[in-house]
């Protein structure tokens, strides 16, 4: 197995920096723009990433990735090879290296991957496929706002998402004098008290 490099900010700006020197800094790909060091191929001139080369040759631009790693798990998921490169397995690198190596095939190791594997793959899939969505949406509502007004869903059939709130409570004079009634009552009782405390006050004084 291909060792990976141990877990730490130091060591993963290291690895940036090495990819940017490989293929120059502030590359790009020549076809979509790429700027991520780690999705160039060094040494292509023009600059392109390993997604568009790929679709040159006429191959898939997506990767099999292994959540847990190979040696927890079979179990892959296709992600575009610009993401593996870039993204994934850059946060796999930072794994404890007795979790993704399990040389010893513990099973707590393994499971340790599966949780690591899952946040990670699921954080991505967020970023990918949900983040842009919420994004549309927010760009849509400006829009609509623009051109119908604050209010354009009342009376079309996306009323019945528009979130319902409740009503603010209204004060009454019925509640307002229940609660003066019953301070009125409690207040005669803090006499007492307050007399006790005077002369307290004054046994301290003598």
């Amino acid at each position: 197995m291909k060792k990976k490099v141990s877990r730490d900010a130091i060591a993963a700006f290291e690895r940036e920096a090495r990819a940017s020197r490989r293929v120059g800094v502030g590359s790009r790909c020549v076809e979509c723009g790429e700027d991520r060091s780690l999705a160039l191929i060094p040494g292509s001139n023009p600059k392109i990433c390993a997604n568009c080369q790929r679709e040159k040759n006429g191959m898939s631009p997506y990767d099999d990735h292994h959540p847990a790693g190979k040696a927890n798990s079979p179990v892959t998921v296709p992600v575009l090879t610009n993401d593996h490169r870039a993204d994934l397995s850059p946060k796999q690198y930072e794994w404890p290296a007795e979790t993704w190596q399990n040389r010893s095939s513990s099973p707590l190791r393994a499971h340790a991957a599966f949780v690591r594997g899952y946040c990670e793959t699921n954080e991505y899939f967020v970023a990918t496929l949900l983040i842009p969505i919420a994004q549309m949406l927010e760009s849509l509502d400006a829009f609509l706002i623009r051109r119908l007004g604050t209010k354009w869903w009342v009376g079309t059939g996306m009323e019945r998402f528009a979130p319902k709130r409740k009503p603010n409570p209204v004060v009454t004079n019925a509640k307002v004098s229940g609660t003066l009634e019953r301070f009125r009552d409690f207040a005669p009782l803090t006499e007492p008290f307050k007399a006790g405390r005077r002369k307290c006050r004054k046994r301290e004084k003598t």
